[in-house]
């Protein structure tokens, strides 16, 4: 089983790779796979909404559809930010706003999901719940821990200060790997995840 895990940080190695380090650590302790993808450090389009995805973003062939083709193989997605003015990134943004509109669900339901937010003080349930609308839109199974999902610190040092920080992480990681062998143990009993209702509605506010 692999977890992929986008790293959201124009510093590729700085306080939001340290947090998810601190994931992978805990997921390669319980036998699950783990792979980081930078993309904050990368030029992401905005959605310019055309239409035209299937499953890949047909208006620019970049990291998301990189991402989504990793996202086939992968079980389970961790998305991590730093706060930038009490809010994610706004490059992972435009990179999340894609990867979701294109994989149009189908690549994300069923996987669990968590999403994680790292800053100096301030801004970290804000950009939570940003995050977190990705995943509950998409058929994913929201993975908790024992407190928000956040770490603080203005570097990968500073963070690693942060021992609750550092806790909730590992607590994260080991809910995720024990979810990711209960859906296992469940497929191999016969029970796979529900599918929606078709076809989708879609209910305009206008009369």
């Amino acid at each position: 089983m692999k977890v992929l895990m986008i790293n959201g940080s124009p510093h590729e190695h700085g306080t939001t790779r340290r947090a998810l380090d601190e994931i992978a650590e805990t997921l390669k302790a319980n036998d699950i796979e783990s792979e980081i993808v930078a993309v904050g450090n990368k030029m992401i389009h905005g959605c310019i909404a055309c239409y035209r995805c299937d499953g890949r973003c047909r208006a620019f062939d970049d990291e998301v559809n990189v991402a989504l083709r990793m996202m086939e193989e992968a079980d389970a997605l961790v998305i991590a930010t730093p706060v930038y003015y009490a809010s994610p990134n706004g490059t992972l943004i435009s990179f999340l706003d894609r990867m979701f509109f294109a994989g149009n669900g189908d690549v994300f339901a069923g996987k669990p999901a968590a999403c994680v937010a790292v800053s100096r003080r301030a801004g970290t349930t804000a950009s939570l719940e940003v995050l977190n609308k990705y995943p509950l839109i998409s058929g994913m199974p929201i993975v908790a821990s024992t407190y928000w999902t956040m770490a603080h610190g203005s570097n990968a040092l500073q963070a690693e200060q942060d021992e609750e920080g550092m806790q909730v992480l590992r607590n994260l990681a080991r809910n995720m790997a024990w979810l990711l062998r209960c859906i296992e143990l469940g497929k191999k009993e016969g029970a796979t995840f529900p599918q929606p209702e078709e076809p989708r509605l879609r209910t305009d506010f206008i009369r």
